[in-house]
């Protein structure tokens, strides 16, 4: 099931997913990079031959070149170029120019620029984006001694020549076709590729003295205010959102290393490395960073200590749950109980709520994760978050509650209830983070009680339902836990049905979205693994499912465990499969983990099977079927009974056999995977080998499943069956048409492993 609590970590930098970062000294200050946007800039309000498309296409532009990173001057020139050649070769001109003269031409340049602001109507106004953004840069020259103007000539050289000293003498123009149209997807495309070019490129920011800024330049330079909280901001709102957009950790870790480096005070910086910590479960940079935030933020006086409630004290309890928040993701269960101690602490001597029902969130959280009953906590927390008028926290509240019930064996029509009142919820406050975690529970659900129908119906809701949250930075809401857990499922789903081209789509589509580096990738991975296991079992290439059990052991100990008591099972190790069962049903019963331990019982009868204990084997399939049916596991309960209906075959009571295999049927041949329906088929056509045509008819359906979904081993059997069926009713071409089918298929597989008579 889809994460309830991923979103429950408290973020001071966010609100309403809009970062504020404040960069303690940084001041504007003038850069080579910064001159050429002011010629672009100044180019843009001179031009009369600009086309109404270019300009369009040049204004999208501006805001990205102003807030984001220095580029180098190939790269800026390169993105110009895609928007305007003609705009791109005339900046590049001037820039030659500029270089190429003397001092006083950069110095004639800047006495020149005011001039856009004498027309209030000119995109240079001094209340418009460009205009505000002049005026700083002219502020800034105009501060600067004699000495630091030749500095900043020199470094504008370097700049120049780094990229174009090459070439020698001024640039040529580029060929200019006064028929050409763009169309407006071309636009749009052009103007997303020139953002996402500006994304591999993003120096770090800290207050520096300017002689030392243009010793830097065009290597590194520090971020401004602005381009700082243009970095925060953008990264923060795709590690949330899409992160597989944002830098990758190395990347970003370094970025916001050299930021610390020029200003260790920083705060907003250490906050961020903390969030990036997490996504590889780094613990102690983690830990530093967050520790390191609070100790900044409250150092520097970022959060007013003379605002009471909001200031002094808001930063130390929030610093404590926020180092509960970890502690919790790391599995330190006794660490995060303290530091949640001590945050409800400060929080009740505050008298803050809405901290406190954060720390309710969380205590039942923790308590869930030990293995303990937390459904009280988690009434009494949805109850005060509704008191509080706190929408987000009873929501989360109520989508764990429904979680516990589905483990706990509630009947579905009481959860999905609950899930429609959290979705009336959802959408009258336009929760749409929320809103995609309850279709991703309610399709995790319905897949639990065997209804894949309803599965992929719940499923397809959420894949083609449109974001309600505001579209930044070229982000659409579609990259979370949750999407991941949906598209999960119906790779399972294709695979179960034997679709195993449209499941390596989506899993192709999965890796993309959310490559290995990815929080959420361990989802698609487990997901691949299994499904890897599965084809390899089916196969009957046991020594190809073998290395699997150890990778899928490494994500989910449980799953490993019970895999490799298969492939022990498989390759008839009946006392180690027997002890490797046994460990594992401890583990499930400790963890309440009820799906699990019904799965051992019937692989630990089916070991008895092997053995002829098919009487031994009857009361462990009881006491799956009790369980199954108390949980409403119908895909597990009509597993189980395919099971019980077999063992009361082979041990001669037919009639009984049948009265409860027809309970199973039905919800297998609508629900089922394939593989159960040939199986169910198979048993099915066991039972009425007296009458033979009848027989013959469903053996060719269960050939028919066994074959899509490649399992060569059990379609084997279903031609030895078919052969003995034929030989006695005295088709001679179609038994030896299925004898031949059968010899194929054995000389590709190991001998059998068990008796046919012994196996479902």
């Amino acid at each position: 099931m889809a994460s309830v609590h991923e979103s429950l970590y408290f973020n001071p930098m966010m609100t309403n997913g809009v970062v504020h970062a404040n960069v303690f000294g940084i001041k504007d200050w003038v850069t080579p990079y910064k001159i050429s946007v002011l010629v672009l800039l100044d180019e843009m309000t001179i031009s009369k031959r600009m086309t109404l498309l270019e300009r369009r296409r040049l204004n999208k532009l501006i805001l990205p070149l102003q807030q984001g990173p220095d580029l180098t001057l190939r790269h800026f020139l390169k993105t110009v170029e895609e928007c305007s050649a003609e705009t791109a070769f005339a900046v590049k001109l001037r820039l030659h120019m500029m270089v190429v003269g003397e001092l006083k031409d950069m110095e004639s340049f800047f006495d020149t620029l005011p001039n856009p602001f004498s027309d209030a109507e000119s995109e240079a106004s001094k209340t418009s984006v460009v205009g505000l953004f002049m005026r700083h840069m002219l502020l800034a020259y105009n501060k600067l001694s004699f000495s630091q103007v030749y500095k900043l000539y020199t470094a504008l050289q370097r700049y120049y020549d780094d990229c174009l000293g090459s070439q020698p003498g001024p640039p040529t123009a580029p060929p200019v076709d006064a028929d050409m149209e763009l169309s407006e997807m071309e636009l749009t495309s052009t103007e997303d590729g020139a953002e996402g070019k500006m994304d591999k490129e993003e120096p770090d920011a800290g207050p520096m003295q300017y002689s030392e800024l243009l010793d830097e330049a065009p290597r590194r330079c520090p971020l401004s205010q602005k381009q700082a909280e243009y970095f925060l901001a953008r990264q923060a709102y795709l590690l949330k959102n899409d992160e597989n957009k944002a830098l990758k950790p190395a990347a970003l870790q370094e970025e916001l290393n050299n930021m610390l480096k020029f200003n260790p005070d920083f705060a907003e910086a250490h906050y961020l490395s903390y969030l990036n910590s997490m996504r590889v479960q780094d613990v102690f940079i983690s830990t530093h960073s967050l520790l390191h935030y609070f100790d900044r933020l409250i150092l520097t006086g970022g959060d007013g200590k003379s605002n009471g409630d909001e200031g002094y004290g808001r930063s130390l309890r929030y610093a404590a749950l926020n180092l509960a928040a970890l502690h919790c993701r790391f599995g330190h269960y006794q660490q995060a109980e303290l530091a949640l101690q001590e945050a409800i602490r400060i929080a009740q001597e505050s008298n803050d709520h809405v901290c406190l029902q954060h720390c309710l969130s969380w205590l039942y959280t923790l308590e869930q994760m030990k293995g303990s009953d937390s459904s009280v906590l988690t009434e009494d927390s949805v109850k005060m978050a509704a008191h509080f008028g706190l929408p987000y926290l009873a929501s989360l509240g109520i989508q764990s509650l429904v979680q516990q019930g589905a483990t706990g064996g509630k009947a579905a029509n009481m959860l999905m209830d609950a899930l429609k009142d959290t979705d009336i919820l959802h959408w009258k406050h336009s929760l749409s983070e929320l809103i995609d975690i309850s279709l991703a529970q309610t399709t995790s659900i319905w897949r639990m009680y065997g209804k894949s129908t309803m599965a992929l119906q719940c499923a397809q809701v959420l894949l083609n339902m449109n974001s309600l949250e505001q579209v930044d930075f070229g982000v659409q809401q579609n990259n979370t836990e949750a999407f991941a857990v949906v598209l999960c499922h119906l790779a399972e789903l294709h695979a179960e049905q034997g679709l195993f081209g449209a499941s390596s789509e989506i899993l192709k589509h999965l890796k993309e979205r959310f490559p290995p580096h990815t929080q959420h990738a361990k989802l698609w991975m487990l997901c691949d693994l299994k499904i890897q296991f599965e084809r390899a079992m089916n196969d009957g290439k046991y020594h190809l499912a073998e290395p699997h059990v150890a990778a899928i052991a490494a994500l989910d100990q449980m799953e490993g465990l019970y895999r490799k008591g298969l492939v022990m099972k498989a390759q008839n190790q009946t006392t180690d499969a027997y002890r490797v069962l046994q460990r594992l049903q401890l583990l499930c019963e400790k963890t309440k983990c009820t799906e699990m331990i019904i799965r051992v019982m019937l692989t630990t009868a089916e070991l008895h099977w092997e053995s002829s204990g098919f009487s031994t084997a009857l009361p462990l399939l009881l006491q799956a079927l009790v369980l199954a049916r108390q949980h409403h596991l119908q895909a597990l309960a009509s597993e189980t009974i395919l099971h019980l209906a077999f063992s009361q075959l082979m041990l001669g009571v037919p009639e009984q056999a049948l009265n409860i295999l027809h309970e199973a049927m039905e919800p297998i041949l609508a629900h089922g995977a394939l593989l159960d329906k040939g199986r169910a088929l198979l048993l099915v056509a066991k039972w009425v080998g007296r009458g033979l045509e009848q027989a013959v008819q469903t053996l060719d359906e269960a050939a028919a499943y066994f074959s899509r979904m490649g399992c060569k081993d059990r379609l084997r059997d279903t031609h030895y069956l078919q052969a003995r069926l034929h030989h006695a009713l005295g088709h001679t071409a179609q038994r030896n048409e299925c004898a031949l089918l059968f010899r194929m298929v054995d000389q590709e597989l190991p001998p059998a492993r068990a008796n046919l008579a012994n196996r479902l």
